[in-house]
């Protein structure tokens, strides 16, 4: 289960996205999570994820 702060959230996704997963979708994929969903929350606060590097920034 991902967190349900924002701001956690978003440290948690950009970890996994570099420890874990080659991509967004395929994060998303693994774990059940809807993209078009995360990308909102995130974008919620700021942030937008770019594919190049492969993090929410």
């Amino acid at each position: 289960m991902l967190p349900g702060d924002p701001v956690i959230l978003l440290s948690t996704i950009n970890t996994k996205l570099r420890d874990e997963y080659a991509s967004l979708a395929e994060l998303c994929a693994a774990l059940d999570v809807d993209e078009a969903d995360l990308i909102e929350k995130l974008r919620g606060i700021g942030y937008v994820y770019d594919e190049n590097l492969n993090r929410f920034r």
